[in-house]
């Protein structure tokens, strides 16, 4: 048997050490967003909350050029959106990929991968002409279709399929009478629930932190997401500083939320291939 590893002091206090690195620059954006615009330029800079934050919140939502509640929940439809999408398309195309056989297989999944490799950037221009065909420019769908899949989820779930998904457990089930469809969501989709967790809280993120796609296709300042809400707030000769951290810490709550919820599945998944192993 091998030894266990044993942490020393030096480890604990380089895994505190990145710890307050990592978490000092969230706590200060509540700190600035509790104060005046005025603790920017503090030297030494306040480390305490202080006692504006109310106030910030409330001008911050009459703030009437970021629109920041539309934009709160003009985000939360997107990102939740195209997160079920992403998840249940990728679920199904990587269970199809990884027990199914069909003609094509190999150089279909030879063609997603190759998507991945095309920078999004090259995309915007033929994606925003065709919005424009579509008549879909300053509305929502035009930033919901083209991510409601990805190659790399499909990717993603094909791998995580081919290991976690055991084909006598297929087979037996369609022995027992079960079609395709019933296979994917009784078998095939409990066993894929780890790994989609992490696909739902990456394709959230990324969702809700988009800035590109949305600044290129949603041209109405009444009809923002939460990234062009912030990005009126950083507009002009003028910056309330305070109004921007707040708008920042406000956005930043829903994806520590998200994290809470799926970092318990994530955790899950990981300890359950470390027992499998």
């Amino acid at each position: 048997m091998s030894r266990i590893w044993s942490a020393g002091r030096l480890t604990y206090l380089a895994l505190a050490i990145t710890a307050l690195m990592s978490i000092f620059p969230i706590y200060w954006m509540f700190v600035v967003a509790s104060r005046t615009s005025d603790a920017m330029g503090q030297v030494p800079p306040p480390v305490t909350p202080g006692g504006n934050l109310g106030a910030n919140i409330a001008r911050l939502f009459e703030n009437t050029d970021a629109y920041f509640l539309t934009g709160l929940i003009n985000s939360a439809i997107v990102a939740t959106s195209v997160t079920v999408s992403v998840v249940f398309f990728s679920t199904l195309a990587g269970f199809a990929f990884a027990k199914l056989r069909f003609r094509g297989r190999n150089a279909l999944l030879l063609v997603i991968v190759a998507t991945m490799m095309v920078p999004t950037q090259l995309g915007v221009i033929p994606l925003y002409m065709l919005m424009t065909k579509l008549n879909w420019n300053d509305r929502l769908p035009a930033v919901i279709v083209p991510a409601l899949v990805t190659g790399f989820g499909v990717f993603m779930m094909r791998q995580y399929a081919g290991q976690a998904v055991s084909t006598e457990l297929i087979e037996a089930a369609r022995m027992d009478g079960c079609n395709s469809a019933r296979i994917y969501w009784n078998v095939v989709l409990p066993a894929l629930r780890p790994a989609a967790a992490v696909l739902g809280l990456l394709t959230f993120m990324t969702t809700w932190n988009d800035f590109l796609w949305p600044y290129a296709v949603l041209n109405d300042p009444e009809n923002p997401t939460v990234q062009l809400s912030l990005r009126a707030l950083s507009d002009g000769y003028y910056q309330d500083m305070s109004q921007v951290f707040t708008g920042t810490a406000i956005a930043t709550l829903p994806l520590l939320l998200v994290f809470i919820v799926f970092g318990r599945q994530i955790i899950g998944g990981i300890m359950e291939g470390a027992v499998k192993a």
